[in-house]
């Protein structure tokens, strides 16, 4: 009996595993079915970037850590990393009231505020000591930037990188996590289970760190002496085509007038060949030689010589 009631078990718990990874699939093709709708939607709209303006968001906070000091202060700082359309606080980072804090007592929510701008969930779980201890939700929306900064420097990035970014040993865990952060608008992807990998379509950008202006620059600088150089190398395309179409137009002119000269010879030597057809046809009848009826007529009068011999008679 102790041993049925183990298969029962195990038999349940497959069963359970089963359901959840059908209802798991059924939510992965929902949210594929969203991203394609909403990425229909807003190329009808004309819009790039995700309609939600997260901007207005973010200003409520910096309107109150202006008027706000001490403990009042730091429950803004608390309210902005938790709350769920906020992703940017580099406007909020530079109020003055929020920089007094670097070098204070309460240093721990401006290098919070720091992380969550422009670090990653492994920055945090490397030094948490570092940090305020993080809500649930604070870790959530910490995991979400992490996507983020990945899906910027890759378009396809394993779930392996993903486990070991987020810190995270369970797949189904991992894609929750993902299509948390596709329903908040942060990125825009598909998820494939097949070959474990997430395809992003979209990613929206993180604040910029200090002292990061330069590497923009050169990276643009690069750009734009890349797009030189390809513009120069299609100018070429263009002129070397340009002269082969005249070469091309000049020859076949050439060719044209080559062709009506000779159609011009053709046809006067034709002409000539017909006159000189005219003359031989009519020259013989009138030199008084015979002509074609007298020669059709001349061999039947000499046909049978010795019919003529036949019919003669001698007599003594």
């Amino acid at each position: 009996m102790p041993g049925r009631y183990n298969l029962v078990i195990d038999e349940r718990s497959h069963l359970t595993v089963c359901l959840q990874k059908s209802k798991q699939s059924q939510n992965l093709e929902q949210i594929n079915q969203f991203e394609a709708i909403k990425m229909t939607q807003d190329m009808l709209l004309g819009n790039e970037e995700p309609s939600k303006s997260k901007e207005t968001f973010l200003e409520k906070f910096c309107v109150l850590a202006k008027s706000s000091t001490g403990a009042a202060l730091l429950d803004v700082i608390r309210q902005a990393l938790e709350a769920p359309n906020v992703f940017v606080f580099g406007e909020l980072l530079a109020e003055p009231s929020v920089l007094q804090l670097k070098d204070g007592p309460d240093s721990k929510h401006f290098e919070t505020l720091n992380l969550f701008a422009y670090g990653t969930y492994k920055d945090y779980r490397a030094q948490p000591e570092k940090f305020i201890e993080l809500t649930p939700a604070m870790q959530k929306k910490l995991q979400h930037l992490t996507i983020v900064s990945l899906a910027i420097k890759a378009k396809s990035i394993p779930y392996a990188l993903l486990l070991s970014e987020l810190e995270i040993d369970n797949v189904r865990h991992l894609e929750d996590i993902i299509i948390e952060a596709i329903y908040a608008d942060i990125i825009h992807g598909k998820l494939f289970q097949n070959t474990r990998i997430l395809e992003v379509d979209y990613a929206q950008g993180r604040d910029i760190p200090p002292g990061y202006t330069g590497q923009i620059v050169e990276t643009l600088q690069a750009w734009v002496n890349s797009c030189d150089s390809v513009s120069n190398c299609i100018e070429m395309q263009i002129k070397y085509a340009n002269a082969e179409k005249s070469k091309r137009l000049i020859n076949k002119e050439r060719v044209e007038q080559d062709l009506i000269n000779l159609k011009k010879v053709l046809k006067s030597q034709t002409s000539d060949s017909d006159e000189s057809m005219q003359i031989d046809t009519h020259g013989p009848g009138t030199s008084g030689g015979l002509g074609q009826s007298e020669l059709r007529k001349k061999p039947s009068k000499l046909r049978n010589p010795r019919s003529a011999a036949v019919g003669l008679k001698f007599s003594k």
